[in-house]
């Protein structure tokens, strides 16, 4: 039997996997990166190995050589690296170790997206055709490119214009070959308005294969998931469509002689017709990203089931039924307003508090976190910026989605922009609730909607109130005036004191106040008053209801959490240096990352949203643009070169005065 598991990854996926090897009293090894020495999952692991380069979790000898050191008799790949690269799987196989994973000749079939296909329609499944990137033409148009060897939505892209079509594809070859080390792309007709629906499939090594439910997984952004359901709302108003892609799913793994967790993806018509439509694309020999919504919806653990079938145990000969419904919601590091651009940094605090349990399963409604980010954890420029999943189980689908909304709106995430809000006004919109969930939800009800601060102005401008009395409660806790008498004390009336925050619209936001024999005055703010503030606790009766607000401050940035939503502002300074502030048409580096292209020169002319160089950051390509017209009078920087966040690309001079652009 398995008695300790290397596993090969990071972050979420390696707690997570250990959190079951714990219950089950298996041993856990880690391995880390340079960067990673301080994460969560290497704390927690039983025995830990370091990794050499920022890329040893893609270097198969390194994995291999630390499971034999910490005397590992099995490694489990999670996701991603080099969860579905063959080579790794025999790698792990010729040293005598349990591959927690499907045979090397599975792998090998679905490792190409293109052989996947071709196998896939040999066997009976539907699937889209194939289109040579070369022989496209207008009338195939609009098609998808994909990376062959691609996930996670790295190296794809849609093409609507011919014209387009050799510029998407020469990125998508660059940006496949960065993230996976093969450039090989090809297209498919891309369906507008689709539904991803996968299927979770387990299979033992005696013939057995489940098809454990399936989930949806349309709500994308750049093709990558962010919120998945199980059960998924097209199928459940579609006639015979669930039997169809079970017999689709099931029909895949055999074909392959597939054993253990797998997920076989399909792109699904949203007609609703009787039986459904749907073709295959792919085939994640591996555990996914988004297992816990059946795990829930199953009641079963599929990392316990991947060990027990890696240990050669049989199945039961049919599946539990589902029941209820979850949804996970992907927390990124990313700002989605400015095209979900990954954002780098510190997590100075992360907890949600009306969470159930981390990595379990529940048995009433409830709410689950799998994170692999605690308090201090830093979010790397060279790894996936996910800072956790928040998954929701209830009886009903409207009861899941109340619940993940509230529970994101209540989270207390602090140090990096994130997702959160986008997440919570996608959950809380009529449309997802109606279950018209389709690939095109963004374009459809408007990206910048969805991205609005869930706070309101009202909660913003409370929010701010709240952190300049709890910055007043912290100044009178420790200032001491002669050695005894507290700070802030005053003989005679005083005029008014002045905060001002800047909040995440750009907008300022002034809180005039002043104590008096009579308490609080709010200038502007009649219907407010203080029921209490302390540095870190303030409660306001706002119209006879009090309210309360908890303060967070880390320098000049200040977090104030709430059950309206939460609020982040940047103190601003009574005396602000203005040689402090990038110059009017100043370009600053959105993250981290090195310099990919540069297609201006210094004196060119250049209009707005030309494309006037390319980041890489987190294997994705990020195109920094002129904010207006004029003329391109500064470039700092080449190709190749390392930037940090905030550095100063380049300059536009557009001829007039305005607000320099970020």
């Amino acid at each position: 039997m398995i008695s300790r598991v290397l596993v090969a990854n990071r972050g979420e996926i390696a707690r997570r996997v250990f959190a079951t090897c714990r219950r089950l009293g298996i041993g856990t090894v880690a391995v880390y990166t340079d960067p990673d020495a301080d994460a969560p999952h290497v704390a927690e692991a039983d025995a830990r190995v370091r990794l050499e380069g920022t890329r040893g979790y893609l270097d198969p000898t390194q994995l291999v050589a630390a499971a034999l050191a910490s005397g590992a008799d099995a490694i489990h790949p999670g996701y991603g690296f080099l969860s579905e690269k063959p080579d790794f799987a025999a790698a792990v196989q010729g040293a005598e170790l349990t591959w927690i994973g499907p045979p090397v000749a599975a792998v090998a079939a679905m490792g190409s997206k293109i052989e996947a296909k071709k196998m896939m329609a040999a066997a009976g499944v539907p699937v889209l055709d194939e289109l040579d990137p070369d022989a496209v033409t207008a009338a195939m148009l609009p098609v998808l490119i994909k990376a062959s060897a691609g996930g996670g939505g790295r190296g794809m892209r849609i093409v609507r214009e011919l014209a387009e079509l050799p510029i998407q594809v020469a990125a998508a070859r660059r940006e496949a070959q960065s993230a996976f080390g093969d450039p090989t792309v090809f297209c498919e007709r891309y369906l507008d308005a689709g539904h991803h629906v996968e299927v979770q499939v387990m299979a033992d090594a005696h013939g057995t294969v489940w098809a454990l439910g399936e989930r949806e997984c349309s709500i994308q952004r750049r093709h990558q998931k962010i919120i998945e359901e199980a059960p998924s709302p097209l199928v459940e108003r579609t006639p015979g469509m669930r039997e169809r892609l079970f017999d689709a799913a099931r029909l895949a793994a055999e074909a392959i002689g597939y054993t253990g967790a797998g997920t076989v993806e399909f792109m699904a018509s949203g007609q609703g017709e009787p039986g459904g439509s749907f073709y295959f694309l792919e085939m994640n020999t591996r555990l996914q990203v988004e297992h816990p919504v059946t795990e829930l919806t199953a009641g079963l653990d599929l990392v316990e089931l991947q060990i027990a079938v890696a240990d050669g145990a049989p199945l039961d000969p049919a599946p539990p039924t589902p029941r209820g419904a979850a949804i996970e919601a992907r927390l990124y590091a990313e700002d989605p307003a400015r095209n979900w651009q990954p954002q780098a940094g510190t997590v100075a605090h992360f907890d949600v508090p009306t969470a159930a349990c981390e990595f379990g399963l529940l048995e009433r409604a409830g709410v689950r976190v799998d994170s692999g980010v605690t308090d201090g954890s830093v979010i790397s420029v060279f790894y996936d910026p996910m800072i956790a999943k928040v998954i929701s189980y209830a009886p009903s689908r409207p009861q899941a989605a109340a619940l993940l909304a509230d529970a994101l709106t209540r989270t207390r995430l602090h140090g990096v922009r994130t997702n959160r809000d986008l997440l919570v006004n996608v959950l809380r919109h009529p449309a997802f609730r109606d279950g018209a969930t389709d690939t095109a939800f963004f374009e459809t009800h408007g990206l910048s909607a969805l991205a609005a601060p869930v706070a309101g102005e009202r909660t913003v401008a409370l929010a701010a109130i709240a952190a300049a009395l709890a910055d007043a409660a912290h100044n009178r806790a420790t200032a001491r005036v002669l050695g005894a008498v507290p700070g802030g004390w005053r003989n005679l009336p005083s005029a008014f004191q002045v905060k001002a925050f800047r909040d995440a619209t750009g907008e300022t936001q002034e809180v005039r106040y002043r104590f008096t024999r009579a308490g609080l005055t709010l200038d502007g703010h009649d219907d407010v008053e203080l029921v209490s503030a302390t540095s870190h606790h303030v409660v306001l009766s706002v119209a006879g209801v009090d309210r309360p607000f908890d303060v967070h401050r880390y320098g000049a940035d200040v977090h104030v959490d709430s059950p309206g939503g939460s609020v982040h502002l940047v103190a601003l300074s009574r005396f602000p240096d203005p040689d402090a502030a990038p110059a009017h048409g100043s370009l600053l580096a959105p993250m981290p990352g090195s310099v990919l292209r540069v297609a201006a020169a210094q004196g060119d002319t250049v209009t707005a949203g030309q494309p006037l160089l390319w980041l890489e950051a987190m294997k994705m390509e990020h195109t920094i643009t002129a904010p207006a017209d004029g003329v391109l009078v500064a470039l700092n920087v080449v190709a190749g070169q390392q930037v940090e966040v905030g550095a100063v690309l380049a300059r536009v001079d557009t001829g007039d005065s305005g607000e320099e652009s970020r």
